[in-house]
Formats: C-alpha cells, structure tokens, sequence
C-alpha cells in the first residue's frame, strides 16, 4: 500500500539499497515524506530501520538507489552538507559532548547547522537557549550534559537537532526508555516541530505512541519495505501483524 503525498516531496528514496559484505540491510525501498508530515517507521530489531536513517543523514552512502531532499539529489554528499541543507538527527545512543554545558552542547549544533549555521558564538548560544526553551529543558543550560539522566539527555538530542534549524528532522528512537508522562511530552515536542512545517522521520517501537503520533506508517521486515500507509490501515495489515506485531504479542 503507499499513500505518497501530491506535495512535492520533501525528501524521496528511489530503490535504495544497502549491502553490508553479504549482508543485505536495506533493499530496494523506495517512499516520499512531504514537508510538515510525520512518518513513522517502525519492523523488528534488525529490520534496517537505523540503517535507513544513516542513508538518508549521510553517514554511510548506499550500494544502489538515489536520496533526493527538496528535488536535489543528495546521495553522494557528506553528511555535513546534507546538514547545511536541512537535515537534522537525533542518535539512539546519546553521546552528549564531554565537559561541555547543556547551552554548549546545543550551540554547536547552531554553528554548524542548516544555511552554514551561526558564525558567532553568541548567536548560536541564543538560538540554543531558544532549542532548549523549546525542549523544556531551559533550567538546565548551565548543567554539564553528561550530568543529565536518560529523559534529559533524550530532550538533548532533540534540542541539538532542532538547533540546526532543519527542514527534515529524523529521529531515531527519541522515545526508548521513558515512562508514559516523559513520552506524552517528547510526542508534543515532535508535534510542535511538525506545526513548524519541519518534515519528520521517527523511529519508534511504542506503537501506542507511534500511532497516534504519525501521519503515515512505512514497515520494514529484513530490510525490505512491507507496508506504507495510514497507521491504522498499516497496523490491521496481516503482514505487518506475523512479521512484527505478532511477534511483540507472542
């Protein structure tokens, strides 16, 4: 099933693949997301799911396929150029910057962001303070990020990538490990970013979560896209039932 938006895309995957050696880890999957959309993706552990977001940040370049953002091919662009394009991540493994304030941490990601960033340390520090406000994490700026627990440090990632003030944020597992209140609030986070007209890409394995959180649902199993639609049409499809929802139930 696909529910490809009239818009134009702002981002577009044409048969993208992904060997490892033997390894397939992403194979031919192809989908667009259109700006201010949500696009939930969501397969078992070992489906290809952060593998994707690599291809799509920059960090690894695909075996096969294309990765268009706003109309221009990006497939071959490092990762910092694909960020001065407009494409911000959060990772699944938070490694906050050592020794740095939370202000700090966040900074960087303004002098470094969409357009070339701030070249003043003072201007990237405010749009920070603006990244943090955002996050709800303001009371902490003077804190150093490695003191942060887990729901703080993952409102610093989101803070981080907001700061580069993206056009497409992906978000990969911002959820994991937090009680029903902390992930309430990271869902109103990723709504407001939305409201902002920033496309975004969330990994997510809550699916009561991901559910009513997305516009669109894309599914992948042994790297290979399943499904692609609204959430309940895609949660109700028997495929996705035996080859994940099933599973989490057994």
């Amino acid at each position: 099933m696909s529910t490809d938006s009239v818009t134009a895309p702002l981002l577009e995957l044409r048969h993208v693949t992904q060997r490892f050696s033997g390894l397939v880890a992403v194979s031919d999957v192809s989908f667009r997301l259109a700006p201010g959309e949500i696009l939930g993706l969501i397969g078992p552990n070992g489906a290809g799911k952060t593998t994707l977001i690599n291809l799509i940040s920059g960090t690894i370049r695909p075996t096969q396929g294309e990765v268009l953002f706003d109309g221009q091919a990006v497939t071959h662009l490092p990762t910092f150029r694909r960020a001065r394009l407009g494409i911000g991540r959060t990772f699944q493994i938070m490694q906050p910057f050592p020794g740095l304030s939370v202000l700090d941490n966040v900074a960087i990601g303004a002098l470094f962001g969409h357009g070339g960033g701030q070249a003043q340390l003072a201007r990237a520090r405010e749009q920070a303070r603006q990244s943090l406000e955002f996050v709800g994490l303001s009371q902490f700026e003077s804190q150093r990020a490695e003191e942060l627990g887990g729901p703080g440090r993952k409102r610093l990632e989101l803070a981080k990538a907001l700061a580069m003030k993206p056009r497409l944020l992906l978000c990969d597992e911002v959820m994991a490990g937090l009680n029903h209140v902390e992930i309430e609030e990271v869902i109103a986070v990723i709504r407001k970013v939305r409201e902002a007209g920033i496309g975004v890409l969330v990994i997510e394995h809550v699916i009561k979560a991901i559910r009513s959180l997305s516009d669109r649902l894309l599914v992948l199993h042994h790297g290979q896209k399943i499904a692609d639609g609204t959430p309940d049409a895609v949660l109700a499809d028997p495929m996705v039932v035996q080859a994940y929802l099933g599973k989490k139930r057994a």
